[in-house]
């Protein structure tokens, strides 16, 4: 098995077509990024257990009203098997996902160059996989830490490690299309809640009704962690497993390196890992994402409420209605929850399909210049969407949001090509995952600066329909910033790249010499013919965009709410 998954085993024979990798990079990304969609389970999971009297038994904070009580109501949660657990104990494991993703990434990035994206796409499934299992014993036995422990610490590391795994090697086989490469696999993470969280709802539906859900603790949440699992693990094991990388050297037909064309911003040569955060572009690029998610990701975890907050009975066609009345009115807070449940599927779908739009156009207008984009145009929208608020323009206020949805994920998905045009392609995937802690930091960061700001203007008694306003323009200097460092970016100092010998010592150690020595492709050679395996590369794409339309179809539904 340790010789299968090596990386000596995935290097590519002159019929291998390189249009399999981006589905196989796709079944790995559509799996992990259910994280995105764990919140369909805190309302299942904080009703789990009932009295005598058939209602849910008091959470383990019941009566808190501080901070401090609530952190020691979720210390008791961790053990205690007699009270249900709150959205407050269950979201830490929601932010446990993303810290310990760009942690993981940032820790084994150098790993994952050496042994290649098939060990590491591998051992990503066990560990993602293995921690729903883990998971589902969690919620069987009411144990809240093995919950933390499973999804959010041990599938916290596969998400890091299955998220950087194609990286590199999508960015080596499409040396052209840098940007699209990664913009499709990126997009499978933006869309794997559009397609876990409808299929967990219809699941822990199913399961609730059979009698082993009289189990405490069950509703179906812990056969749905089962079934979601070996669903996974299928398109995880093939994923990785299908992972492929060029020989050295290789080139697609008839391509010219850009080098040759006299763009400073596009790198021939190479950055050592080990150098690379000692660059000052580094840093810049680091910032350029925090920036760029900060201002995205606190407001899209608020979407529904914002909407709901901002228009109140205008949402439904009774416009004299506050937000305020609607809260004291059972059924119009459920039909208002149902258009704002539509807005976040529309600014989920423009956040997906953002990432492959926005990330190819960087291959024609250039990284930087595709940064200066969504600053400007972010910022803009920003103030619109304060203009919108205030006018109570519902067009304008969506429309500038799904714009910014769309820039939040062409961010994520154009980084990649950023550094491989900045740093070389020899380390883009160790480098890609070191930068992931700036996501780390915005995952903290954004909601932070949005809450606060949402809840203290609340105390102070703001209208609901004035609260957000301000906020929007805190989240467009947090752009300002982000256009700062995007623009003081320059090319990388000639000191911090690899001589020649010191590049082939470490494709040494990458086991890169032997396969090229012994590849069928030659360096150089352009014989990756498309038509090559055309049934072959059909079926891979099938396997991945019919769960992709599935998810999608279930998305415009509810979004249609919106509209209807």
């Amino acid at each position: 098995m340790a010789s299968f998954l090596s990386k000596e085993n995935t290097i590519a024979n002159a019929s291998f077509n390189r249009w399999l990798v981006p589905p196989a990079a796709l079944a790995v990304h559509l799996s992990i990024g259910m994280a995105y969609g764990f919140s369909v389970f805190w309302k299942p999971l904080g009703n789990a257990l009932m009295g005598a009297d058939g209602k849910p038994l008091a959470t383990c904070s019941a009566g808190a009203s501080n901070l401090a009580e609530k952190l020691s109501g979720t210390a008791k949660a961790l053990f205690a098997t007699d009270c249900n657990w709150t959205q407050f104990d269950l979201g830490w494991m929601f932010t446990l996902f993303f810290v310990l993703l760009g942690c993981s990434a940032a820790v084994w990035g150098g790993w994952l160059e050496r042994e290649g994206p098939r060990k590491a796409g591998f051992v990503s499934m066990l560990l993602w996989c293995g921690g729903l299992l883990i998971s589902a014993y969690g919620v069987y036995a009411h144990q809240l830490w093995l919950m933390w422990l499973g999804s959010g610490v041990i599938g916290g590391i596969g998400l890091g490690l299955g998220y950087i795994s194609p990286v590199s090697t999508l960015i080596k086989w499409f040396p052209d299309r840098r940007g699209m490469a990664t913009g499709m696999a990126i997009m499978g993470f933006g869309g794997g809640a559009m397609i876990g969280s409808p299929l967990a709802t219809k699941l822990m539906g199913y399961f609730a009704t059979q009698p082993v859900a009289e189990v405490p603790g069950s509703v179906g949440v812990w056969q749905t962690f089962v079934v979601l699992a070996a669903i996974y693990f299928v398109f995880m094991l093939w994923g990785s497993l299908s992972y492929r990388v060029p020989p050295t050297g290789w080139k697609p037909a008839n391509w010219t390196p850009p080098a040759t064309q006299n763009n400073a911003m596009i790198s021939s040569k190479h950055v050592h890992l080990k150098n690379a955060h000692k660059t000052p572009q580094f840093w810049l690029l680091w910032l350029v994402l925090c920036m760029n998610v900060s201002a995205g990701i606190g407001i899209i975890g608020a979407a529904a409420p914002m909407l709901q907050e901002t228009f109140g009975g205008a949402l439904i066609g009774q416009a004299g209605i506050g937000f305020a009345d609607i809260k004291q009115d059972e059924a119009l807070t459920k039909t208002v929850a149902a258009v704002g449940a539509g807005f976040v599927g529309l600014i989920s779908l423009f956040n997906i399909f953002g990432r492959f739009a926005w990330a190819t156009s960087s291959d024609k207008l250039g990284r930087k210049r595709t940064y200066y984009i969504f600053f400007v145009l972010g910022a803009i929208m920003y103030c619109a969407a304060t203009y919108a608020a205030g006018l109570k323009s519902l067009a304008l206020f969506v429309g500038s949001f799904c714009v910014i949805a769309s820039m939040y994920g062409g961010g994520f998905a154009t980084i990649p090509a950023y550094l491989a045009d900045m740093f070389g392609t020899q380390f883009v995937g160790a480098i890609h995952g070191r930068l992931l802690t700036a996501w780390s930091t915005a995952g903290i960061l954004g909601p932070v600066v949005v809450n606060y700001l949402h809840d203290t203007r609340l105390e102070a008694k703001v209208p609901y329909d004035q609260i957000y306003a301000p906020i929007f323009l805190v989240l467009a200097g947090l752009l300002v910033l982000g256009f700062i460092a995007n623009l003081l970016d320059k090319p990388v100092a000639e000191k911090f790249y690899m001589t020649d010998a010191e590049l082939e010592a470490e494709r040494k150690l990458a086991h890169e010499k032997i396969a090229v020595a012994n590849s069928a492709i030659s360096a150089g050679n352009a014989n990756l013919l498309p038509a090559s395996k055309p049934v072959l590369v059909g079926l891979a794409w099938a396997l991945v965009l019919i769960p992709i339309s599935y998810g999608i179809w279930s998305t415009v539904q509810k979004a249609w709410g919106l509209f209807a």
